[in-house]
């Protein structure tokens, strides 16, 4: 029996969250990077700090979460990356992302090209891609990947048609939501019909071996092998929506790697993401002991497969 930890390479933004009443370390593949570890998968962050303050502390913050800090580089020039959030009265998260920051600058290296040849999964997004230094790093690992899962977290300006069609060409796994789907299916001038013609029509167009789509309090989807999978969303009281599809898709990830059905992913995803969302912040303090108390009681999430 192989009882080694599956592997899940995530590149991209590390940074920090600066909210009205602090700050927290974040950023989408980070998120997804954090939750991961936490549901015993063995994650790793590739990324670049500024030799600053907030670097070190966020490097500090890393290591104690016990996540490997070795393709977390350290840039001598440009700063940590920030960005400025606020919650709105419906408790969504709304951001304001600083330029020209470290992570714009991750380098290409044998170490992090040897670590994404052997991963299990990569998670990427759209937002380091905004950049020449980063985005040219992100192809090379592309090229190279075994599995490679677009989380995609559309995040305006910092994207345009060329590089959503180059991006979706390259994944095996597609994760958006509902709003990011309309945007996507509009760039490409295909009338939106209903989720499911949606999501069939972006696997197809782009020869996805999966589609996730996310709606909030309405649950979420998966499209694979020419079959839909429903999962209603487990009833919570929403302290924040920072980071929600993030957890989501780490949950999935975890389920999937580790052996599991897409219904048992998606049971676990559901879980992860109404978990998340019921705390504060993205990166919340807990133990897999009580996500699974958690997840336990509430196994009336319902699932349906279809064809």
């Amino acid at each position: 029996m192989n009882l080694e930890k599956p592997i899940v390479a995530c590149f991209g933004e590390v940074l920090w969250d600066i909210f009205p009443h602090g700050m927290r370390a974040g950023g989408a593949p980070f998120n997804v990077s954090y939750n991961l570890k936490k549901l015993g998968i063995d994650s790793r962050m590739i990324s670049r700090v500024g030799n600053d303050d907030l670097g070190t502390t966020l490097l500090k913050q890393i290591d104690e979460w016990n996540i490997p800090l070795e393709e977390c580089q350290v840039d001598n020039t440009l700063p940590t990356g920030t960005v400025q959030a606020t919650i709105d009265e419906y408790n969504e998260a709304h951001y304001q992302i600083t330029a020209n920051v470290a992570w714009d600058n991750i380098a290409c290296n044998e170490q992090t090209l040897d670590l994404v040849s052997k991963a299990d999964a990569f998670v990427f997004g759209t937002l380091a891609a905004r950049s020449k230094v980063s985005r040219n790093t992100l192809y090379r690992m592309l090229d190279i990947a075994r599995f490679k899962v677009f989380d995609i977290n559309l995040r305006p300006p910092f994207y345009d048609r060329e590089l959503l069609m180059t991006l979706l060409a390259k994944a095996d796994l597609v994760k958006t939501n509902k709003a990011e789907l309309r945007d996507i299916l509009a760039f490409f001038g295909k009338d939106y019909q209903s989720e499911e013609d949606s999501m069939a029509y972006l696997a197809e167009k782009f020869n996805l071996k999966e589609v996730l789509l996310t709606k909030g309090s309405r649950g979420a989807m998966q499209y694979g092998h020419q079959q839909f999978c429903h999962c209603d969303a487990i009833p919570i009281t929403i302290k924040d929506t920072v980071g929600s599809g993030d957890s989501f898709l780490a949950g999935y990830l975890a389920s999937k790697l580790s052996g599991g059905s897409v219904e048992e992913a998606m049971q676990n995803a559901a879980a992860m993401g109404a978990f998340i969302t019921s705390q504060s912040g993205a990166c919340p303090q807990y133990d897999l002991a009580a996500f699974n108390h958690f997840k336990e009681s509430n196994l009336h999430a319902f699932l349906k497969k279809t064809a």
